[in-house]
């Protein structure tokens, strides 16, 4: 049971977060902090939490999970406005999409990574954003990633593992150099090329008809080019150079791609397409078993 949870960043992860516990009796109390007021009352309106605080200081004071759930971008900012005010035995997690960069916000901030802090990442999210896109199975069967530094105290890993678990998370550790190599080419890139290739037909002559024409491949491959701009921005700034390396292996196989059609290989096209059809066959299998 979670006393007192503070949800830094009440929108789709945070809140679903909130909704989840709520839903399964595991949390007393859900305090939400962040910029919006607006957003905060609608949170309130909602159920998602039971009050709010613009504070930072104010809202972590007497809880025993704070959970980060801001822009990339934000993490250095909320770290410094939290350094101190934590209860003694509150344990502090996030939910951000690279761990490098979040590591070396709180090395900044307190100096050496705390030991009550337990970087995570749940691998659950929609192309819509915002408090009241939020909803309560959002992570259910789906994996949360944490990624604890030898430092870490086994009991907060364990809290933050059963926070998750409660919302029908399937949680692992991984290392969190390791996750951001997987996240980059599982995650980040997929989303780079969607944003890139919907900015580039928008730029055509002929844009209006392209789109008029636009079926439904069309809109599955882009959708999640409709995710909040300001998140991914901070993501491939945080998670750059493996998002680098992974844009290096892509634009290599395309080219190569390129150069079997200018050949009229049809062998090797054929190839490439059948392994991969065998490849993504394999992961909606695994994923609906």
């Amino acid at each position: 049971m979670i006393e007192r949870l503070c949800v830094i960043g009440v929108g789709l992860i945070g809140g679903s977060l909130a909704r989840a516990l709520r839903a399964a009796a595991a949390c007393r109390e859900v305090v939400g902090a962040g910029r919006s007021v607006a957003n905060l009352q609608t949170a309130v309106e909602l159920g998602v939490i039971d009050r709010y605080e613009t504070d930072l200081a104010q809202a972590v004071s007497g809880a025993d999970m704070v959970v980060l759930c801001v822009p990339l971008g934000a993490m250095e900012g909320v770290f410094t406005a939290i350094k101190g005010r934590l209860a003694e035995q509150a344990v502090l997690t996030d939910a951000g999409s690279a761990k490098g960069s979040v590591i070396e916000a709180a090395q900044r901030v307190f100096g050496s990574v705390p030991d009550f802090f337990v970087p995570g990442h749940p691998i659950a999210g929609t192309e819509q954003s915002g408090v009241e896109a939020s909803f309560p199975g959002l992570y259910q069967r789906r994996r949360v990633i944490l990624t604890p530094l030898p430092n870490t105290l086994s009991s907060a890993t364990e809290r933050v593992r059963a926070m998750w678990e409660v919302t029908g998370a399937q949680v692992v550790n991984m290392d969190p150099v390791h996750h951001d190599e997987v996240l980059a080419a599982t995650s980040h890139l997929p989303h780079l090329l969607a944003y890139s290739l919907v900015d580039t037909l928008s730029r055509l002559d002929e844009n209006n008809e392209v789109f008029d024409y636009a079926a439904g491949g069309f809109r599955d491959f882009t959708r999640i080019a409709s995710s909040d701009p300001v998140m991914w921005r901070d993501i491939c700034l945080a998670n750059a150079d493996a998002i680098l390396q992974m844009i290096e292996y892509f634009v290599d196989d395309l080219q190569a791609l390129g150069e079997a059609i200018r050949r009229h290989d049809g062998e090797q096209l054929l190839a490439v397409f059948t392994a991969a059809k065998a490849a993504r066959d394999c992961f909606i299998e695994k994923t609906t078993e």
